[in-house]
């Protein structure tokens, strides 16, 4: 099997890229936003997103965005995202439980419960949901990338919702300084890092990924890799402080390893987070692998 090298994925998004500006999908007209929407409730709590849509274009793909917040702050508003909605993609943001409510997986739940959600009521809302992709900055590009690439596992699925039957897999990643491997993260952080990370770390698993690894490995999309997962692409900042860039490295990595499309785009002086991800010429990368993956 070709296995794609970093030059390769370079080239192939450079040309999308190229394809894209001279053939770009239309640009929506103005952004519609529906806020607050019920898609589950656990013990009484409704959980909500907010979805923005392209208006003057019929069929949107859709997006999917995950917040960060160290697993349990955060919020579905504002949006980071908008300037894809500006070219012509349907965004569902999500709100979900904090870990100290739900701690891992009960966040892996409630996105996969979203994700089945926005399946079932596409057809109200007027986007196209046969093929979504999944979008998260920090810890939530960790949930997203658990939600990616497990589709199917027995233990990370849940019941939440009322759409068992619809599916919750997704057709593309993309992960903005996001963490892949619970069981290295400390052993790669800042003092600083480590600081943030350890009581992070402690919510979500309930312990130390040493004193549990078990549940630590189940919670690292490292370990779920496999053929049948979907075209990933990484940001990350050179210089980012928090969350340590060698964790968009062991994604890459074990996506490379299965033979899978793997793009890494290094944003170079950024550190966690900021504007510079967001930028024009990141947008446009970002456009064309999802042009290149939804459309």
């Amino acid at each position: 099997m070709h296995r794609p090298t970093a030059l390769s994925i370079a080239l192939c998004l450079s040309l999308a890229t190229a394809a894209i500006v001279g053939s770009a999908p239309a640009a929506a007209d103005a952004v519609k936003k529906t806020a607050d929407i019920e898609y589950a409730r656990v013990d009484g709590r409704a959980l909500r997103l907010d979805l923005y849509q392209p208006e003057g274009v019929a069929d949107a793909p859709l997006l999917v965005w995950v917040h960060g917040g160290a697993w349990e702050a955060g919020s579905k508003s504002p949006l980071p995202a908008t300037a894809l909605v500006e070219r012509g993609y349907a965004i569902a943001s999500l709100d979900f439980r904090p870990a100290s409510a739900a701690p891992f997986p009960g966040q892996v739940y409630d996105i996969k419960a979203a994700i089945r959600f926005l399946r079932a009521t596409a057809a109200s809302h007027g986007y196209d949901a046969r093929r979504i992709a999944i979008l998260g900055a920090s810890s939530g590009a960790h949930l997203a990338a658990v939600v990616a690439t497990t589709n199917g596992h027995p233990e990370l699925e849940g019941t939440l919702g009322e759409h068992g039957n619809e599916s919750s897999a997704v057709q593309a990643l993309v992960s903005y300084f996001g963490a892949s491997n619970l069981t290295t993260i400390l052993a790669q952080s800042t003092p600083f890092g480590v600081g943030i990370r350890t009581p992070a770390l402690k919510r979500l698993l309930g312990a130390l990924p040493e004193e549990n690894e078990a549940l630590a490995r189940l919670a690292s999309p490292v370990f779920h890799v496999d053929p049948s997962d979907p075209p990933l692409l990484l940001l990350h900042g050179d210089q980012d402080p928090q969350m340590p860039i060698n964790q968009s490295h062991e994604l890459q990595g074990a996506y490379e390893r299965q033979g899978l499309t793997a793009g890494f785009i290094v944003v170079h002086g950024a550190a966690h987070g900021g504007d510079e991800f967001f930028a024009p010429n990141n947008v446009e990368r970002v456009a064309a692998f999802l042009d290149l993956h939804l459309r």
